[in-house]
């Protein structure tokens, strides 16, 4: 239901009434945000699988939470690391929806290129609420800053609507943008023949990558379903390979011992081996950047790169002044 006690109450109903010994999923991050503090008051273990709001892991991080998606810090960082490459660009719009995803998508994002670009600016932030933006006002503020590049966080929905009304007024038109989480089927996907072509993208071009573990998960999900994986189908098939590894590491499902396993555990997944930090419970699985094209009507990514996790996460000092729990 989007509501963090519904869903803490939830996870207090899993433990206590039926025995659980540990929770993993949950998708937006004011819930992953929630169901961490739970696990932290109530020494229970939680595998966040889709929540990206860095704090799970920093400064809401504690000993019984751990993540496996790459953060939004480390998003973030991938695509400021594409944008700091254009000289040109210096003046910068955001928008993203008002809520702990968006806002920590946005200042990760500043702080990265920021630190890349001294030179940037950003001359306007838009704050559309989650799943009720107005993308015909959205578009005439960001175009009325005039900014050269555009970086994107809205998705769904939203996202949908930001680009029909973002093409219609050429918003787009000779403009660099960015878009986190756009290139995933979920979101690019349902835009079809509508995709904006030419933008920068996190993303997962399941279609393309040419790796034998991939190839084999890729056969036996259409063998199952009948259909392609979508993130949320790596992400979820990961969360169990995790959960798996860390019960045959620890030999129990005492949460204690499972919480030892988890620190520094290794996970062979369908996209490479995942490492889960001990330091501060994020894992190092990577994401793919890339440019949206339109092929046959459809959305797809091009020119795409997996970037490992581990090579855009802060240093081991950073993180010791990022989460509490690590001191």
């Amino acid at each position: 239901q989007g509501k963090p006690g519904e869903a803490v109450k939830i996870a207090e109903e899993l433990f206590t009434r039926d025995g659980v010994a540990m929770i993993s999923g949950s998708l937006f991050s004011h819930i992953g945000l929630a169901l961490t503090s739970y696990a932290g008051e109530k020494k229970r273990l939680y595998l966040a699988a889709e929540p990206l709001a860095d704090a799970l892991v920093w400064a809401k991080g504690n000993r019984y939470t751990f993540r496996l998606r790459p953060s939004t810090y480390m998003q973030a960082a991938m695509l400021a690391e594409e944008a700091a490459g254009n000289k040109s660009i210096k003046r910068w719009a955001t928008i993203a929806p008002n809520y702990a995803y968006g806002k920590d998508a946005v200042a990760a994002f500043k702080k990265v290129l920021t630190a890349l670009r001294p030179d940037v600016t950003f001359v306007t932030e838009q704050w559309p609420g989650l799943f009720k933006i107005d993308a015909g006002a959205e578009v005439q503020a960001i175009e009325a800053a005039k900014p050269d590049a555009i970086y994107n966080v809205t998705f769904g929905g939203d996202l949908a609507k930001f680009v029909r009304e973002g093409s219609l007024r050429g918003l787009f038109d000779k403009r660099l943008v960015l878009g986190l989480l756009t290139g995933e089927p979920e979101y690019l996907d349902p835009l079809k023949g509508d995709a904006p072509a030419g933008w920068i993208v996190t993303g997962y071009p399941w279609y393309g990558i040419d790796k034998p573990d991939h190839a084999a998960f890729v056969a036996a999900y259409d063998a199952k379903y009948k259909d392609y994986p979508r993130i949320g189908s790596l992400v979820g098939y990961n969360t169990m390979m995790s959960v798996a590894a860390a019960i045959k590491k620890a030999g129990s499902t005492d949460t204690e011992k499972l919480v030892d396993a988890f620190e520094g555990l290794n996970v062979k997944t369908p996209i490479g081996k995942v490492h889960y930090r001990k330091i501060d419970h994020q894992s190092t699985m990577g994401a793919y950047v890339g440019k949206i094209a339109v092929k046959n009507g459809s959305g797809i990514m091009i020119d795409w790169a997996y970037k490992d996790g581990a090579k855009y996460l802060p240093s081991d000092a950073e993180v010791m002044k990022l989460r509490p729990a690590a001191k």
